[in-house]
């Protein structure tokens, strides 16, 4: 290591887990919901600490590389998640009982997901429900998500878009995204 490059994150792993904790334990949460959040982000940093010395910054930024980390966790506990987004499926659509509060705080997520669109997004090969839950949910870009995932961007803008058409005309032909908008606004 030259005197003019910065140190490397494996040598202060300490900032590295308080600077990214919190946003990786909101992805987990939205992934697979509160209850198992915090195993899956600390899962993650112990797997990031065990891997440190490995990780290339040519490849991917500290935070690209945990999301990585943090996909692999997620995707061990894809059942889990399957199983709730399904069960999201069978609830159906939100009750107008529901306090404004609630329907504030719904996100993007397994506890957020209702109806058909819970039950396609269940359903979307793991690849392509990596990608589409890394751009909505981490707001990665395609060169991120590439990164994180160890794939091509051209691979990412694919799996984007069969993600996308599937959800699509499992809703009807309605956008995914507003659909989305629609349940959480």
């Amino acid at each position: 290591m030259t005197g003019d490059s910065p140190p490397h994150p494996a040598d202060r792993f300490d900032e590295v887990f308080d600077a990214y904790f919190a946003e990786i334990h909101r992805y987990a949460a939205r992934r697979l919901g509160p209850d198992d959040a915090a195993d899956v982000a600390a899962q993650t940093f112990l797997e990031a600490f065990r891997q440190r010395r490995r990780y290339d910054r040519e490849r991917a930024t500290v935070r690209t590389w945990l999301y990585g980390i943090a996909t692999n966790v997620v995707g061990r506990h894809r059942r889990a998640e399957t199983r709730e987004l399904r069960a999201r499926a069978r609830l159906g659509a939100v009750h107008e009982a529901e306090g404004h509060a609630a329907r504030v705080e719904a996100r993007v997520s397994a506890q957020g997901l209702r109806g058909e669109l819970a039950g396609a997004v269940a359903a979307l090969p793991r690849g392509q429900r990596d990608v589409l839950l890394l751009v909505a949910l981490a707001d990665l870009s395609h060169a991120e998500v590439a990164a994180a995932l160890g794939i091509s961007p051209g691979t990412v803008g694919s799996r984007l878009n069969r993600a996308r058409t599937t959800l699509r005309r499992a809703l009807g032909g309605a956008d995914p995204m507003l659909t989305l908008e629609e349940q959480h606004g």
